[in-house]
């Protein structure tokens, strides 16, 4: 199962295209409306609008041989204490040996933005970031299904 943390996630199709590809179910979820699909392999799951009630949604149900995809750090600390496979939308894997530094990085970044030490601006998303997300999410697919 592949579940997305769908709230702006700018790679739903790619995500639906690698998916389809390697056979694997895909769960969005997202405090919002989502375009419905009439595909059973891809399920919409709209949640409550409470604090990271998507995030709390996916959390609860990720497990050894899923794959998450999210950009939010502390949801990612969740599913890869979880044993899943996590990856943000730029392709980068979080997993035991760079999610504390992940997190801490993330625990920083807030810090120094509510002291107006940083502005706190996120790089565009580039077509480097998709090409290297489809890469990793295709990787992950592949790991997962031969059970490493």
């Amino acid at each position: 199962m592949i579940y997305v943390d769908a709230d702006a996630c700018p790679v739903k199709p790619e995500i639906l295209k690698v998916a389809e590809r390697h056979g694997f179910e895909v769960t969005l979820v997202a405090n919002s409306g989502l375009r419905p699909s009439r595909d059973p392999m891809i399920h919409n799951v709209i949640v409550s609008s409470g604090f990271d009630a998507a995030d709390d949604w996916i959390a609860e149900r990720a497990s050894p041989g899923d794959i998450v995809i999210t950009a939010d750090v502390p949801l990612a600390v969740r599913c890869v204490a979880a044993g899943a496979q996590v990856t943000g939308p730029t392709g980068r894997i979080f997993d035991q040996g760079n999610i504390g530094m992940a997190s801490a990085m993330r625990d920083l970044g807030a810090h120094l933005r509510e002291t107006g030490e940083s502005k706190g601006y996120n790089a565009a998303f580039s077509p480097r970031d998709r090409s290297k997300f489809l890469e990793t999410l295709d990787r992950l697919c592949r790991r997962v299904k031969s059970g490493a």
